[in-house]
């Protein structure tokens, strides 16, 4: 089911009543999401993310514009007509009702001909709980269930009712480091299987570049950026998408462009064919340092941490726009711990320019390893192999 998000808007009165007037939380948003897709809805906490779900769901009203599924327009429909499933941050379990029980109960309230007999409600039942591999569970009560347990129970009553839609509104924040890691994974697992259209909501940028067809990355109720996860991060088209996505994040310097070179401080950095002279804020990625004994940047040595196939670089620089910057190198890298300062040549590709005032990207030859097109392909190259493997 393709859904189309049609300039939408949600605004509430200020609480406030001195100061009057409204709140908007989410402004303007205009996006397409392809039927079959998984996309990620991504921002830190108040950027509308859960606002923009819950208009999708029909629990919001839009102030302004309209959604559609498919070609109907569904912006006034209420969320039982909208045939949508909903997973929560809670689990929303019924304490006293089995697994069984909790998947059923959204198929005990169907209505007129969407009505369904006892053995067919069994039958999807025991359908959805395969698909989640919870079968074995379904005699249990949720207090007698692990978080990641509950959490497939979750799924498993949203997926009972074959919808069009699928909507995740931070369904791993619950979960510890590891049961995040292995539930994103059956998330990703089950919507390959089934090709429902999901949104999933996070604030945790890795769950969602690693499991999503699509993010968008949203700021203060604003779309900022839309794309693959790999080419957003890869491609930022502003400050705040650059900084918002990474681990490490990004390392912002204050720098200038003069006759298409680089300098952060008073060093000549990097040759940046095309870009226009003046003041710009400089992201290097930590994977875009390469330590050499004569590199054009200099600086400050504070630790060298090793962590296996990987060294990280801790220094400082007073142009950087933190306390302390960090290089991600190679472990073969050979950096003299004892040493005052440590210098670096920078990776063109892993550099990015924004424009000092508005944030805005600052283009310059030779920094795009890959275009969009080339991106797509890759990712259908290896979603076939994926599609492939699993039939085999």
């Amino acid at each position: 089911m393709k859904i189309v998000l049609e300039h939408i808007s949600k605004r509430y009165p200020n609480r406030d009543k001195k100061v009057g007037g409204v709140f908007t939380a989410v402004d303007d948003f205009d996006l397409t999401i392809p039927d079959g897709k998984l996309v990620g809805l991504l921002g830190p906490s108040g950027c509308g993310k859960s606002t923009t779900l819950n208009m999708i769901c029909g629990l919001e009203t839009p102030t302004e514009g309209k959604i559609w599924f498919g070609d109907t327009d569904v912006t006034k429909l209420t969320p039982e007509l909208r045939g949508v499933g909903m997973v929560f941050q809670s689990y929303a379990l019924y304490p006293h009702l089995t697994v069984r029980q909790n998947i059923m109960f959204p198929l005990e309230n169907l209505k007129g001909p969407d009505k369904l007999s006892k053995e067919e409600m069994l039958r999807r039942v025991e359908e959805a709980a395969g698909l989640v591999q919870i079968s074995e569970l379904l005699d249990r009560r949720p207090s007698e269930m692990s978080g990641g347990q509950q959490q497939r129970v979750a799924i498993a009553r949203a997926l009972v009712k074959t919808p069009k839609v699928l909507l995740l509104d931070e369904p791993l924040s619950n979960l510890d480091a590891r049961l995040r890691l292995s539930t994103r994974e059956e998330i990703r697992r089950i919507q390959r299987e089934t090709g429902i259209t999901t949104i999933f909501v996070t604030h945790d940028q890795e769950e969602a570049m690693s499991i999503c067809d699509e993010i968008v990355v949203m700021e203060a109720g604003i779309i900022r950026q839309v794309g693959r996860p790999q080419y957003v991060y890869d491609e930022p088209d502003n400050l705040f998408v650059s900084k918002f996505l990474g681990t490490p994040p990004i390392n912002v310097f204050e720098g200038r462009v003069e006759r298409e070179r680089l300098f952060i401080g008073t060093q000549e950095v990097l040759d940046v064919h095309g870009a226009p002279d003046g003041a710009v804020s400089v992201g290097i990625r930590p994977e875009g340092f390469v330590p050499a004994a004569d590199g054009a940047l200099t600086c400050g040595l504070i630790a060298v941490e090793r962590m296996g196939r990987d060294t990280s670089v801790v220094a400082k620089h007073d142009a950087h726009d933190g306390v302390q910057m960090r290089a991600i190198v190679s472990s073969d890298a050979r950096i003299d711990t004892g040493a005052e300062n440590v210098r670096f040549n920078l990776r063109p590709e892993k550099t990015r320019l924004f424009d000092a005032e508005t944030g805005q990207r600052v283009h310059f030859f030779g920094e795009t390893m890959e275009e969009p097109a080339d991106v797509m392909a890759r990712e259908a190259r290896a979603n076939a192999k994926h599609r492939t493997e699993a039939s085999a």
